[in-house]
């Protein structure tokens, strides 16, 4: 299992780093060098036992999502979609890649609306001899409305309906609004196994550096694991994003992007707001909000601007 860890970690970061500022790098060359890497660095008999897990699709599915999530344009994500379904359920057939197989599953929505924006975007009238237009992400007042319909009319999973009641108490006893506990849908799909490729984890996808300046511990046993603890972590992590940017979609935005990220764009564009920096973010951020928005509207009718501040 670590040895999976390891190869998609390295994976997400491979032209991240030495590479990354190398623009004639083509992503056959960065599959080349994962192969060399894992022969150079790995046990033979681990790569033997994960035959599959290695195919080329699945590497550059998994380098692909990296890029996507964080670029600039929500309508890019669309062009991992059809790549998304096929490699599926290959994580789903094997024991070692099963919780980033629930980590997937959280994440298709994302790949379902940005695939809906892309066929209601038209096609940009060319001019000749001229460049062509500059690329833009749909408002954050469209992006908004777009997820309630996506979400609205689904009903509960038998995960949330036996999570929810557990979560809510947890986090009013950090005295924050309960009805956050629907960050985990989003997260996760209440599926306490999933596994980002990125090292995020559980029910609520705490990276490790967050999970222990949250209190959690990673070894002997990771906490991030456990319903109780992980939920505590992440009601304190949001109530600590909310007293420093004292908006709930801003804190929302620095869970998923970091707080650093956004606190870099508020000052850039000289404002408090969050629709002011919204077509700024990550791609996956910017889909990120809106989407908890629109879960927490669906499953307790209640508006992120009308949730109350930490006590």
């Amino acid at each position: 299992m670590n040895g999976v860890r390891y190869i998609f970690a390295w994976l997400l970061a491979t032209g991240l780093s030495a590479r990354a500022g190398d623009k004639s790098v083509t992503l056959p060359e960065l599959l080349q060098d994962a192969q060399k890497w894992a022969q150079d660095n790995i046990d033979t008999n681990l790569l033997n036992l994960l035959p599959k897990v290695d195919d080329p699709a699945v590497r550059q599915f998994f380098r692909e999502v990296q890029l996507r999530f964080q670029g600039d344009y929500v309508v890019d994500l669309a062009a991992i979609r059809q790549t998304a379904q096929t490699v599926l359920p290959l994580l789903e057939s094997h024991e070692e890649t099963e919780p980033y197989a629930a980590w997937l599953k959280a994440q298709m929505d994302y790949l379902d609306v940005a695939n809906e924006i892309r066929l209601t975007i038209p096609a940009p009238k060319l001019e000749t001899n001229q460049p062509a237009p500059p690329r833009t992400n749909p408002p954050p007042q469209t992006e908004r409305a777009i997820w309630v319909r996506k979400i609205s009319g689904r009903p509960w999973s038998a995960a949330a309906k036996e999570y929810v009641p557990q979560l809510k108490p947890i986090f009013a006893a950090q005295k924050i609004p309960p009805e956050l506990v629907w960050v985990a849908e989003v997260e996760s799909s209440f599926d306490r196994r999933a596994e980002s490729p990125a090292g995020a984890a559980g029910l609520f996808q705490l990276m490790p550096d967050t999970a222990k300046r949250f209190g959690l511990s990673l070894w002997p046993r990771d906490q991030r694991f456990q319903t109780e603890a992980s939920a505590t972590a992440s009601a304190r992590y949001l109530k600590y994003l909310f007293d420093r940017f004292q908006d709930w979609r801003l804190a929302l935005a620095a869970y998923n992007a970091g707080e650093g990220t956004v606190h870099k764009l508020l000052d850039r564009h000289k404002t408090r707001s969050y629709d002011d920096i919204a077509a700024h973010l990550p791609a996956e951020t910017q889909m990120y909000v809106p989407r908890v928005e629109a879960v927490v509207w669906q499953r307790e009718g209640a508006k992120l601007e009308q949730l109350s501040a930490p006590r």
